[in-house]
C-alpha cells in the first residue's frame, strides 16, 4: 500500500476508538459525530479484511487483529505528534540558527551584534560559520548571510551592501606601496577558490600583470590577517576592516576601490520570513546599514571607488 492510498482518518478513528472503547467518546475527541466514527471504522475493517472490534451493548471490545495493529499505529501517531511539535518549537523558540561565512561574522557583524542582543533579549543567536552554501531543506538554519551575485530564486532574499575590493597591507609593505607599479614587487596573497586580485587588477588597467608569487586562503578574513602580519598584499572589502585600518594594524595604501560583482545578502526559506526571530534579525540588519555612521563610511567608500 503507497501513502498515498493510506486511509489517515480511518486509521486515526480506530485508534481513538481503541482508546476510549467507544465510538461516542472517539466522536467527542476528533470533533465529529458518532456515525462517521463508526462508519470510518468499519470501512477500514472491510479494507482489510478482518474485524477489528466486537461491537457489544456495553461498548467495544478489541479483536486480536486490532490488537496487533494498534502499537505500531499508535506509535506512528506519536512520532508525527513529536515532529509537528519539535517544528513548532523550533519556529518560535528563542534561538535563532544563522549561517555566514567567518569573514561577515567577525569583520561585521560581531562588533555590532551586542546592539541586537540588547534590543532582543529575549533571542539567542545561534552563529555557524561555514564557506559552502547550508541547504535549509535538510539543515536546522533559521536564514543566512551569503556571499554571491545573486541568491537561488527560490528564497526570500534582502540585499545588505555590494562588496567591494581595494588592496589591503601591513606595516611590512605600506612604505613599499607608492605607485601601481610597486605591486610587480610584492607577494599577493588571494583567495583560493574565487580569486579576486584579477577583478581589482582589471578595473585599474593591470589586467595582463600576472604577479610571480600568489600565497592562497580559503577566507578573506584570513587572508587579510595574513597580510597584516606581513605575509604579503591581500585584497578584500575595506568596510569589514574598519577598526583594523582605523588602528594602525591594516593600510590601505591605494585610493582605488572597485566593485566585485558579488553582494552580502540576507537570505531565508519564504516560510520563515514571517517568524518573529527571523524578522526580528532582517529588520535589525536594515536597521544598522542605515545608521548614520554606517550610510557614512558607505558614501566614503563609493566616493573613493570613482576617483
Amino acid at each position: 500500500m503507497s501513502r498515498s492510498q493510506l486511509p489517515l482518518n480511518a486509521l486515526r478513528a480506530f485508534e481513538a476508538a481503541a482508546r476510549h472503547a467507544s465510538f461516542t467518546h472517539a466522536a467527542e475527541e476528533l470533533h465529529v459525530t458518532q456515525a462517521a466514527v463508526s462508519h470510518q471504522v468499519k470501512a477500514l475493517e472491510e479494507r482489510l479484511g478482518v474485524a477489528l472490534f466486537v461491537r457489544r451493548p456495553r461498548g467495544l471490545e478489541i479483536t486480536s487483529e486490532g490488537e496487533a495493529l494498534l502499537p505500531d499505529l499508535r506509535d506512528a501517531f506519536d512520532r508525527m505528534t513529536n515532529a509537528l511539535e519539535r517544528v513548532g518549537r523550533k519556529a518560535n523558540s528563542g534561538t535563532l540558527n544563522v549561517s555566514l561565512v567567518t569573514t561577515f561574522a567577525l569583520g561585521w557583524l560581531a562588533p555590532r551584534l551586542h546592539r541586537f542582543q540588547t534590543k532582543h533579549p529575549e533571542i539567542e543567536v545561534r552563529m555557524t560559520t561555514t564557506q559552502r552554501r547550508i541547504d535549509f531543506a535538510r539543515e536546522d538554519f533559521d536564514c543566512a548571510i551569503r556571499f554571491t551575485v545573486q541568491p537561488e530564486p527560490e528564497l526570500h532574499a534582502t540585499k545588505l551592501f555590494s562588496d567591494v575590493l581595494t588592496p589591503l597591507c601591513g606595516r611590512r609593505y605600506r612604505d613599499k606601496l607608492k605607485t601601481l607599479d610597486d605591486l610587480k614587487r610584492v607577494p599577493f596573497i588571494d583567495m583560493t577558490y574565487d580569486p579576486e586580485w584579477a577583478i581589482w587588477l582589471r578595473a585599474v588597467g593591470m589586467g595582463d600583470f600576472k604577479p610571480k608569487r600568489v600565497l592562497t586562503f580559503d577566507s578573506t578574513m584570513i587572508a587579510v590577517e595574513a597580510a597584516m602580519e606581513g605575509a604579503g598584499v591581500a585584497v578584500g572589502p575595506p568596510q569589514l576592516f574598519r577598526e583594523d585600518l582605523a588602528s594602525g594594524r591594516l593600510f590601505q595604501p591605494f585610493p582605488q576601490i572597485v566593485d566585485s560583482g558579488k553582494a552580502w545578502w540576507f537570505v531565508c526559506p519564504p516560510a520563515s520570513v514571517s517568524r518573529p526571530k527571523t524578522k526580528a534579525f532582517e529588520e535589525w540588519l536594515i536597521e544598522e546599514l542605515n545608521a548614520p555612521q554606517t550610510r557614512s563610511n558607505r558614501a566614503t567608500i563609493a566616493a573613493v571607488g570613482r576617483r
